[in-house]
């Protein structure tokens, strides 16, 4: 019997094969092709793309409306358009930015002006004024790259009464607008209560994003930039700078984890906050809460509101930001928080905990360098976490955080400028900075890629890179006075530097109105002798690139500088390990007067100084080329005009980017007494006005700076055996001590 079963299950399989095989329904191939090369978005009578033919871009997501598009979407990618916040969620510069508007004129930004009777925020003032001060912004929209609206969409929850009304139409009748492509829109807040969307309330077209707040479903990369949120009080320039102010080792303080903010009783945000009380120790883990906000919050309060309150009151919030070793930042309503750069600016380490959220810069931060990235649904394993980060990293952390607080974070202009570099970057990928440029002191606004790519190119790189600048240096004698004798003091420092050992060339920037001396008028010397005639006889040329420096060094001389080959090598030696500094001789200072309430300029001999004048000083070549780019041509102007302050400038500028003081070297007791007594000089330091320029100068400069970068110092640097009781002959710079 079971035999004759086989025999009836194998016959029985066999005739399915036969009626599958000869009697089923066949689908032609034409038929399935057509149905696959519909759902992929193919027609008939389009060619076959050839591999020569270049890419074409994507289709602009406000254009999928159309019926021809239409026919060739699936059911699923119709609801996810549908569904998604913004129209324009699949672009990217490729599809939805017009570079071609920016090979004209290069970067350049337009700010709309704005429309009368149109209510705006201070904050969107401040980010408006910033752009406007930039090296990057222009008055012509033709010559444009970027756009930015005069319209305020800071703010589009609307219960705010910042909330602009009817935006959609005012944006629409811009002229320029163009669906958005090339503009730029700044947003801190989105939706409403109770969900807090991230829509605008308007259509952004193919406009890019800097937002806060921004999930990263929504954020689209490589096109919008995700921004912190910032108060109304944050600073528009400057910004204090961060609180650690010297290295704790061990890096631990008096708490492990803080927090303390609002606890929402009901709506989005709520889950997590509501259980902080389950970490929270009031030992070293200190987490605090308060239902206690809001008008009606007495009728959703909880059992445990009026314990929260209580335990909240205990605490003072800046006393537990300053002493705590890690700052945990959970998500509020939104998934951004000020406790974010609260944290920051403390040295205390954010510890995230909002699922979704697109860090600040994300696109060039390197935040595990600086945060502990956390997840909600792991609230408890939160303390075990952070207490097994060895103290190493602890220490790295917290410095990482003061380093990424000042450079990008501490005030609106870092914010707005740091969010316009990370486009340009984009736009001109062949000059664009590299992680360590962003991710590594002095940040990524003070290195600038179109000077250099290569890190090695820049002064304050040397360190981490274990280089060493070359052992050559250029001098630059700036020439005010015609050539009328043999017996100048020009041609005695020109000599003198011509003689040492490390001196790969002379310049001599001739800024004198009259005309340009013969060549033989010029000392014979055993190093090149180059004449230059300054760009329009202004004092700012001293500072231009030159292409003929090609050394990393440049010694910056007045042509009545007095000194001697053995002190131009002792200073340059210093130089070499100090490169991202300048070193010289003549010294000045700066003190802030309380009756005037001004900063004050002084040239008198103290123990300390927080400035060594260009007029016999060495610095890195790059300065000069971030003088004439970074700084804005109204500080120039006003130097040009003034015909003085350049060197007061300089200083600030490379104060600005080391954090640090000169360095001010030995010089011989009569450098003061023969300084003021050349001719060239000696009017301008006689002359009461010019004194007061220089005071001028100094709060201009603060002003555009945001505050004083200068730094005092109480440091010289002499030769090693200098006035010790020894043979002159053991003394390497012996004439030094001589003169």
């Amino acid at each position: 019997m079971q035999a004759k079963k086989r025999y009836l299950i194998l016959l029985s399989a066999g005739l399915c094969l036969l009626l599958l095989y000869f009697g089923g329904v066949q689908v032609p191939a034409t038929s399935r092709s057509r149905h696959d090369r519909s759902r992929s978005g193919y027609r008939s009578d389009q060619p076959w793309p050839h591999f020569s033919d270049p890419l074409q871009p994507f289709n602009p997501w406000d254009q999928t409306d159309t019926v021809e598009y239409n026919l060739h979407i699936s059911p699923r990618q119709k609801r996810d358009v549908n569904s998604s916040v913004y129209k324009g969620k699949k672009c990217r510069m490729e599809s939805c930015f017009d570079l071609s508007l920016c090979q004209r004129n290069g970067f350049k930004v337009y700010v709309y002006p704005q429309q009368k009777g149109e209510k705006i925020s201070e904050s969107y003032l401040n980010i408006l004024s910033t752009i406007e001060s930039s090296r990057l912004y222009t008055s012509d929209p033709g010559q444009a790259c970027l756009f930015v609206l005069g319209l305020d969409t800071l703010d589009r929850d609307q219960l705010s009464p910042q909330y602009v009304h009817n935006l959609k139409t005012k944006v629409q009748s811009l002229p320029l607008w163009n669906n958005g492509r090339n503009h730029l829109i700044f947003n801190l807040y989105s939706g409403t209560w109770p969900d807090y969307t991230e829509d605008l309330g308007f259509d952004i077209g193919q406009a890019m994003l800097a937002k806060a707040s921004i999930s990263t479903e929504n954020f689209r990369p490589n096109f919008d930039v995700s921004i912190p949120l910032f108060s109304k009080d944050h600073p528009r320039t400057g910004g204090d700078r961060g609180f650690l102010k010297y290295n704790i080792i061990p890096p631990f303080r008096k708490y492990m984890l803080v927090f303390k903010g609002k606890r929402y009783l009901t709506g989005i945000g709520s889950d997590t906050r509501n259980a902080l009380y389950h970490v929270h120790n009031a030992e070293d883990v200190v987490l605090l809460t308060t239902c206690k906000h809001g008008k009606d919050w007495q009728k959703h309060k909880d059992a445990r509101c009026d314990r929260d309150n209580t335990e909240y009151d205990k605490y003072d919030y800046k006393e537990m930001l300053h002493n705590s070793t890690f700052c945990l930042v959970p998500r509020g309503r939104r998934l951004g928080s000020f406790r974010f750069l609260e944290a920051l600016q403390a040295a205390c380490v954010p510890v995230m905990l909002s699922n979704g959220w697109e860090l600040p810069f994300s696109e060039v931060i390197d935040w595990n360098t600086a945060a502990v990235i956390g997840d909600e649904r792991l609230l408890l394993q939160i303390p075990s976490t952070v207490r097994s980060i060895h103290q190493d990293k602890i220490l790295s952390l917290r410095q990482q955080t003061q380093l990424l607080w000042e450079a990008y974070f501490s005030s609106v202009e870092k914010i707005v400028l740091t969010t316009l570099e990370i486009i340009q970057d984009r736009v001109l990928q062949h000059m664009s900075r590299s992680s360590p440029m962003w991710n590594s002191h002095p940040g990524g606004l003070f290195a600038l890629p179109q000077y250099s790519s290569h890190l090695g190119d820049f002064p304050f790189y040397y360190a981490g890179l274990g280089v060493r600048p070359q052992p050559k240096f250029t001098a630059v004698i700036h020439a005010v006075t015609p050539l009328v004798s043999q017996s100048q003091p020009i041609l005695k420092l020109l000599v003198a530097v011509a003689k040492s050992q490390y001196c790969a060339q002379i310049i001599v920037l001739w800024n004198c109105d009259k005309p340009l001396p013969s060549k033989h008028r010029w000392p014979a010397t055993s190093v090149p002798v180059v004449v230059i005639e300054g760009e329009n006889k202004v004092m700012s040329s001293r500072f231009q690139p030159y292409e003929t420096i090609q050394t990393d060094a440049v010694l910056s001389l007045d042509e009545d500088t007095v000194l001697s080959t053995t002190e131009v090598d002792f200073a340059f030696t210093v130089w070499q390990s100090f490169p991202e500094r300048i070193v010289g001789y003549p010294a000045r200072s700066h003190f802030w007067d309380s009756n005037k309430e001004r900063w004050g300029y002084t040239s008198k001999w103290t123990n300390d100084y927080s400035m060594v004048l260009t007029g016999a000083a060495i610095y890195h070549r790059y300065y000069h080329y971030l003088y004439t780019h970074f700084l804005p041509s109204s500080l120039k102007n006003m130097v040009d005009q003034l015909a003085n302050c350049e060197d007061i400038l300089m200083n600030f500028l490379v104060s600005a980017v080391s954090r640090l003081p000169p360095i001010k070297v030995t010089q011989k007791k009569q450098y003061k007494e023969t300084m003021m007594g050349q001719s060239s000089r000696a009017s301008r330091w006689a002359d009461p006005d010019h004194f007061a320029q220089r005071q001028t100068c100094m709060n201009k400069f603060a002003s555009w700076f945001g505050g004083m970068p200068l730094v005092h110092s109480q440091m010289r640097l002499d030769p090693v055996l200098f006035k010790d009781q020894v043979s002159i002959l053991r003394k390497k710079y012996r004439e030094i001590e001589r003169l």
